[in-house]
């Protein structure tokens, strides 16, 4: 068995081989060998940009389907905020949380109730006098697994605060079972998701257990909603139970400077979506040149959670809709003192086991061989040309040597020195062709004078 659960798949049978996934791979865990990508599973972190620049939609996610909700007896949705701004404008959050119930869900909660109770707790958190600074937001699944994979020595910048997914899956099942009077194990909760990492997070989490049972994406559903809205004419009641208890700030966490909005001025915080432009962060981070900032709002994908790869809006016009529906909502009760401080005393908001970090490269067990193997791959990487083109199916003439080392791949893929050895040997060939054994050449002389005659 796969020491490592993944999200994030490859159909091969669709793939031509055309390397752009390895260009785009944050943690180079991605090769193209015999004309098919192969994706390494202790690198991957399951961010889904290799979905998102895959031409021929190779790369896709494994998520569940509406089959699995049989498998409760009790069924709970908890949509992502970013779920709110993917419908053009056309649909109240209240038409869209009635129409998850008339898809068969008996109760929907926002996951941005869950951004309000973090928000909350990241206020008291930055109260403490020991916060490493500046504090990585633990919300972004992907982000933490990069942290893992690439700065490890980051790790303890990472806050120790639960994402709003999992507060709202606690609360949600806990509720229901007290409402109703069941077992926990009756109650199913699913995630309603923008991105892959989310699926892995819940499948292998990195620092609790999850109350989470399933992930529906958010391309998935909203075809669903799309053609069944309409009927909530006939299901007035669903309208009428269907407000929702979350915040305008909770919502707003979906879209970039979400996270940050609750935080006095005294908090300095930045915000970054994108995952190169996280990396370059994070690399300025372990250097020591960000230790004026409090807070690092970090979103793998451009746009933040809008720009999941599996929603279906523009994030940029889902951004628009999202603020407007938030601007709309007023009237939501907030979280009193006491609702919090269960919530806290439950242990449920915070993380109940370390970060780990992930060894992505081992080049030997012996400590002295792996040396020598660095050292070779050191010279290795040197003598390569040093594009970085990827033609040889390694993403960068560094990751090639790597390769080489571990005996993954051999100096001819490269096809700069490959075409460099070919124009050598050409020109090898003709020198040959031009310069006769001696014993040939009086013998060559005297044929082209009598062809001259």
């Amino acid at each position: 068995m796969s020491e490592y659960f993944h999200s994030v798949r490859l159909d091969k049978s669709k793939c031509i081989g055309c390397t752009n996934c390895i260009k785009r791979c944050p943690t180079e865990a991605i090769r193209v060998r015999d004309g098919k990508a192969h994706i390494l599973e202790e690198r991957c972190i399951d961010c889904g940009e290799c979905i998102r620049v895959c031409p021929e939609h190779a790369k896709y996610a494994i998520t569940d389907t509406f089959e699995m909700l049989r498998k409760f007896k009790y069924r709970l949705a908890i949509p992502a905020p970013s779920l709110f701004g993917q419908f053009a404008g056309k649909l109240s959050d209240i038409e869209i949380i009635a129409t998850l119930k008339m898809l068969g869900f008996d109760e929907v909660l926002e996951v941005a109730l869950g951004a309000d109770y973090v928000s909350m707790a990241y206020r008291k958190y930055f109260q403490r006098q020991d916060v490493l600074r500046p504090a990585i937001s633990s919300a972004c699944p992907a982000l933490v697994r990069l942290i893992q994979v690439r700065f490890p020595t980051l790790i303890p910048h990472i806050i120790p605060i639960e994402s709003p997914m999992e507060i709202t899956a606690y609360l949600a099942k806990k509720e229901f079972a007290e409402k109703q009077n069941i077992a926990l194990t009756e109650v199913g909760v699913f995630f309603i998701s923008p991105c892959p990492a989310k699926v892995t997070a819940v499948r292998q989490p990195v620092a609790s257990s999850t109350y989470v049972d399933g992930i529906i994406s958010i391309s998935e559903i909203y075809g669903l909603i799309i053609r069944n809205h309409s009927k909530l004419r006939h299901f007035p009641e669903l309208l009428k139970t269907s407000r929702p208890r979350a915040s305008s700030g909770g919502l707003r966490w979906a879209r970039p400077g979400g996270e940050s909005i609750g935080f006095s001025n005294n908090i300095s915080h930045v915000q970054v979506q994108g995952i190169d432009h996280i990396i370059k962060v994070l690399e300025q981070v372990e250097m020591g040149k960000l230790r004026n900032v409090d807070f690092l709002e970090l979103q793998a994908c451009p746009g933040g959670c809008l720009g999941g790869p599996l929603t279906v809006e523009n994030p940029f016009v889902a951004r628009v809709y999202l603020n407007q529906m938030a601007n709309d909502r007023t009237e939501t009760a907030g979280i009193t003192a006491e609702e919090f401080q269960g919530i806290e005393d439950s242990g449920a908001l915070y993380f109940n086991a370390d970060i780990k970090a992930r060894q992505i490269m081992r080049l030997d067990e012996d400590i002295a061989k792996a040396l020598e193997k660095v050292e070779k791959v050191e010279n290795l990487t040197q003598s390569l040309p040093g594009l970085d083109c990827g033609a040889c199916g390694s993403p960068t003439c560094r990751a090639l040597a790597e390769d080489i080392v571990q005996g993954l791949a051999n100096r001819t893929y490269c096809t700069i020195e490959l075409r460099s050895d070919v124009r050598k040997l050409a020109e090898r060939m003709l020198e040959f062709a031009q310069h006769l054994p001696p014993t040939m050449e009086k013998k060559t002389q005297e044929a082209k004078k009598d062809e001259d005659e």
